[in-house]
């Protein structure tokens, strides 16, 4: 493909239903196999909204890669990014691709870059997205605006009856539905705009309509109910898209090592992709960068429920090396936000859950009640002899570190660091 940094690399182009553009499939396999491509990473990334951004992400992850392989070590190394149809709001800062939003600019609406990328997303609900944004615009006083902006809100991130769709929502077994998605609307909007003040988003207030307000709340209930649809989709695109895809990779070139990356619901992807792979194929490496799926999707058994396991757990198997979750504490989007947006209905933890380790990131805290999983920091997995296989917690808060209010650092992922990782924990380069 032009214009990329990294040769040669390919893109693989699946719907929100995980069905493939299968012309660029078949081609990755043919060509994987004539070129005699040693190793294959698979980039998948997270919450862009349009090829171009994605395809941009993946240019920049992949930059560094061609300068830290050795010499004569007999590598032929190949590189694809997975597109599929994610949702971001345009105006939320990406370390890699522009400024920050200034101050107050989250809550003046919806811009319309992301008014544009929401009916994109999801087709037919044109109408629904306009009188959002029209509610956002007017902030209208009193609690009858506000309940009918979270109908609409929660309107979108609802499964069409009859759709399989829901098997591929939650992380660990037998989970309920977030509250955020069924209780009192108005209180989760209370909730979001409290935490985004606390996270440094905007200053106090909840009643006054301005920065800081309740319609702040209600824009990011919105933003997560909105990911909340994408982290079912990531799971529907890895299993049926993205797993047989490489399947057919295996086949058509059974030496070819393949080694998966995925950022955010990116990782949630390539994760659910294991479960997709046929019969007995296996990856080399999983690498997850700032996970935004539970800490506990691979674990055998739930520390406060010891019947039930993470819904992963089975696919650990898939990895015949490490399996990797990167993780930072600079990660608001994952250590503030997601345990709001995660925490079940009927819950008797604190509304804020904050200190409940029921609702916790991958991608904040790495991953959790998995036996042997072994805790590193950043430097010391480049340096030391990096653990064979497993599961591998690497604190990278040393570099994925930088961005603004409400995600932090979530999207600080283009670092030479962060590709020498998922070298070294594939064996395709020396630490």
């Amino acid at each position: 493909m032009t214009g990329m940094s990294v040769r040669p690399y390919w893109e693989l182009g699946f719907d929100a239903d995980g069905d493939a553009d299968t012309r660029r499939c078949d081609q990755l396999a043919d060509e994987v196999a004539q070129l005699g491509i040693t190793d294959l990473v698979v980039f998948a990334h997270g919450w862009n909204n349009d090829r171009a951004m994605a395809t941009g992400l993946c240019d920049r992850f992949f930059a560094p890669f061609p300068g830290l392989l050795g010499e004569g070590d007999g590598i032929r190394l190949g590189y694809a990014g997975v597109m599929w149809p994610s949702m971001r709001f345009t105006d939320e800062a990406v370390p890699a691709f522009g400024r920050a939003p200034a101050a107050g600019e989250p809550g003046a609406g919806l811009d319309a870059g992301t008014r544009t990328a929401l009916e994109t997303v999801f087709p037919g609900r044109g109408q629904m997205v306009a009188r959002l944004a029209r509610l956002l615009e007017e902030r209208p006083g009193g609690a009858s605006a506000l309940d009918e902006f979270t109908v609409l809100a929660r309107g979108l991130a609802r499964v069409p009856e009859g759709s399989g769709a829901a098997v591929y929502t939650p992380d660990v077994e037998r989970d309920e539905p977030p509250a955020m998605l069924g209780e009192d609307g108005v209180a989760y909007c209370e909730l979001f705009a409290t935490a985004l003040a606390g996270a440094g988003d905007c200053g106090p207030g909840l009643w006054d309509g301005g920065p800081g307000g309740l319609w702040d709340g209600a824009r990011e209930l919105l933003r997560q109910a909105t990911y909340y649809a994408m982290k079912r989709r990531a799971g529907v695109v890895g299993r049926h898209g993205l797993g047989p895809a490489l399947g057919a990779v295996a086949a058509a070139r059974p030496r070819t090592r393949i080694h998966l990356v995925g950022h955010s619901f990116g990782g949630r992807l390539v994760a659910y992709a294991l479960g997709g792979l046929p019969g007995r194929t296996t990856v080399a490496s999983l690498t997850l960068l700032q996970g935004a799926f539970s800490h506990y999707a691979f674990a055998d058994r739930l520390p406060h429920a010891t019947a039930r396991g993470g819904v992963l757990r089975a696919d650990r198997g898939r990895v015949s090396g490490p399996l990797v979750s990167c993780h930072s504490r600079h990660d608001t989007a994952l250590g503030v936000l997601y345990p709001l947006a995660s925490r079940a209905a009927r819950d008797d933890a604190s509304l804020l859950g904050l200190d409940d380790a029921r609702w916790g990131a991958m991608g904040h805290g790495g991953i959790r009640a998995v036996g042997g999983c072994a805790r590193l920091e950043l430097a010391g997995a480049l340096k030391e002899p990096f653990p064979e296989g497993g599961c591998v917690s690497v604190d990278v808060s040393s570099v994925v570190r930088h961005g603004g209010p409400p995600a932090g650092a979530h999207s600080d992922i283009c670092h030479e660091e962060l590709a020498r990782l998922v070298l070294t924990a594939g064996r395709i380069a020396a630490p």
